[in-house]
């Protein structure tokens, strides 16, 4: 268990608790906290034992929580994405919607979306272009600029990359 905690696995998580002695905290498996002395440590495989034990839950990790920690955050940037996704947003807008660092907005989207905000909020713009296509007569260039793309030329890459085909093509296989 204590080769678990030093690498930080996360498939450890919920299995077992790691208590510290010196300052009555427990924490996931995966925390990413400062790792204490050895001797400074307990496991416990059940959560109510560890409570009963007298240590409190990590404010980091947050152990008592059934999901990751991170679930609200990706909430808040997904909704922010889906509802602002017309305006010329960068990296640096979304961190500071949701109050981090982008690097750090960046790194917690991907680990827990397996995309980037980016990649996202590109998923986004094409659905809603997709849908335009389908059910509108707006030219090409109105649903580019109308699903949030500020260049043609990348409206026509990131659709071809998402769908395999061109913005007409969709449009004539769709109605």
């Amino acid at each position: 268990m204590w080769d678990k905690i030093i690498a930080c696995d996360e498939k450890y998580d919920g299995l077992f608790f790691t208590a510290v002695k010196t300052t009555k905290i427990f924490c996931r498996p995966s925390c990413k906290s400062r790792k204490p002395k050895k001797i400074n440590v307990e496991f416990y495989h059940d959560i109510h034992k560890v409570e009963n034990a007298g240590f409190r839950a990590c404010k980091r990790c947050q152990p008592k929580v059934e999901h990751s920690p991170h679930t609200q955050l990706i909430r808040n940037v997904t909704s922010f994405l889906i509802n602002e996704y017309k305006q010329n947003l960068t990296l640096q807008d979304i961190a500071n919607h949701v109050g981090i660092s982008p690097f750090h907005l960046e790194r917690v989207f991907k680990e827990e979306t397996a995309e980037t905000p980016r990649m996202y909020l590109e998923k986004i713009r094409i659905d809603k272009a997709a849908n335009l296509l389908k059910n509108t007569d707006q030219t090409n260039l109105e649903i580019c600029y109308d699903s949030g793309f500020q260049s043609p030329s990348n409206f026509y890459k990131v659709f071809r990359r998402l769908k395999n085909c061109s913005p007409s093509e969709y449009r004539n296989l769709h109605r």
